[in-house]
């Protein structure tokens, strides 16, 4: 009887962490999805913008009954650029939150998605070492949207994030100051099926991106090649 309720309580925690791990990697297939689709915006990302992130942090069906009760309202994945200040291709995702604070649109019942654009090394540090609340320790703001917009704005030259949101097909910039922003790393174990850090999958350049990650990695390299700020900062 004992070895009867072993093995039953043993199937039971196997068969929940296959769950577990089945859904985040859903949710990192959804980023995939989600990048694709606002790629595909006429009126999506400037060119510019894209080609001058370090990191790229896409959070999908963020609801709004999440922001009335204050609790954890975003599970997303954060992708950088590898190798030595950020200057070589798309790595290997880790899984982040975005959780409180408010935001500066009204949502609807419609789900929304959410992508943010780390735009320089201090912001990317910033979010790979610990939790941080946009606004405070990380400046973030609207980020300008059209593929002729400039990059050289107000918004883009100050802030360490640029964040934009999707909502009934309407792609614009959105403010997120009051949120927090941290590495989700029992998401991560479940995705990789062992414990990284965000730092470790990031910075190390040796984490292999996991199946459900690629069409993630292939949008960003299709669309975002290169980091031309490193070349930009050379000329200067």
């Amino acid at each position: 009887m004992i070895r009867k309720i072993t093995l039953t309580v043993c199937f039971m925690l196997l068969a929940a962490a296959l769950h577990a791990a089945n859904k985040e990697q859903e949710r990192l297939e959804n980023c995939g999805v989600v990048m694709q689709e606002i790629m595909n915006v006429p009126d999506n990302i400037p060119q510019e913008v894209m080609e001058k992130a370090e990191c790229v942090i896409v959070f999908p069906s963020v609801l709004k009954a999440a922001f009335v009760v204050g609790a954890s309202y975003g599970r997303g994945a954060m992708v950088c650029r590898t190798g030595e200040h950020f200057r070589g291709r798309w790595g290997a995702p880790a899984m982040f939150a975005l959780e409180g604070g408010s935001v500066g649109f009204q949502i609807g019942g419609q789900a929304t998605d959410l992508v943010l654009l780390v735009m320089n090394e201090r912001g990317a540090d910033s979010i790979l070492s610990s939790k941080v609340k946009l606004g405070g320790d990380a400046s973030v703001a609207a980020g300008p949207v059209g593929r002729d917009a400039s990059a050289d704005t107000d918004a883009y030259m100050r802030s360490e994030i640029l964040s934009y949101s999707r909502t009934r097909g309407l792609f614009a910039g959105v403010s997120l100051e009051g949120s927090t922003l941290r590495p989700d790393d029992d998401a991560t174990q479940d995705v990789y099926g062992r414990k990284l850090t965000a730092r470790e999958i990031v910075m190390g350049g040796k984490v292999r991106v996991p199946e459900s990650g690629r069409h993630l990695i292939a949008v960003l390299d299709k669309n975002s090649p290169r980091n031309e700020s490193r070349k930009e900062s050379a000329r200067k």
